[in-house]
């Protein structure tokens, strides 16, 4: 199948998963995932209609952003190193992986420096898996006050990695936690969070059923990445 073809059929299932949880289909973001694909390949999906791409590594989205249309948008979904703050932060509409204090702190005064409100999501390792970044769930509610006090950051709501599994409905549970840990912040410090970053390819759906407003979706619109390519 094309991209475009695998695009219409993603799109259906965000939209059918949307349905079923009680939601409008335009409630939950789409956000192809480019990494490791180059220009050529991106632009068959720009072509199909889709604007919003994440990437995993900065060093390809300091490449890919200038060679692209103005017009698209660029989520940071993999970790950020604090060193490469200053790149990064002209260049995406949000950063899903403020995985410590420290990270944000430094994010907040870049941003000021910069003149910039970024968007950013917090990432909680529910999942407790030791190969993922991010605070763990019993953990978030210690720094959130700290991490509300950073007035040039938006913090626009949570994500997660949760560790892989083949069947999604294992899964399931962690995205539940995300959307409990988010709902509890919401009521004991008033502060909207519309956003839930949760959901790859194979789990988006159930990830979908349980909140998610942002799914990353890689290989089900470019097929399966070959790494070896460099």
């Amino acid at each position: 199948m094309s991209i475009a073809e695998n695009l219409e059929r993603v799109r259906a299932e965000v939209a059918g998963a949307s349905l079923k949880s009680g939601r409008s289909p335009d409630a939950v973001t789409l956000i192809a995932v480019s990494k490791t694909w180059p220009v050529e390949v991106i632009e068959q999906a720009v072509a199909a209609g889709q604007k919003i791409f994440g990437e995993n590594k900065v060093q390809e989205l300091l490449a890919k952003v200038p060679a692209m249309a103005d017009d698209m948008e660029w989520h940071l979904i993999g970790h950020l190193q604090k060193n490469k703050t200053r790149k990064v932060l002209p260049l995406c509409s949000s950063v899903h992986t403020v995985d410590s204090v420290e990270l944000a702190q430094q994010m907040n005064r870049i941003a000021g420096e910069l003149e910039l409100k970024p968007s950013v999501l917090v990432q909680v390792n529910v999942s407790g898996d030791e190969a993922k970044f991010g605070f763990p769930a019993a953990g978030v509610r210690e720094v959130w006050e700290s991490l509300l006090e950073l007035d040039q950051l938006k913090i626009e709501g949570l994500m997660t990695v949760p560790a892989f599994n083949s069947d999604p409905e294992a899964v399931r549970p962690d995205f539940a936690r995300l959307r409990d840990i988010r709902d509890s912040l919401v009521e004991e410090f008033g502060r909207k969070l519309p956003e839930l970053s949760m959901g790859m390819s194979h789990d988006f759906v159930v990830a979908i059923e349980e909140g998610a407003t942002l799914v990353r979706v890689g290989s089900s619109i470019f097929g399966k990445r070959d790494y070896g390519a460099g």
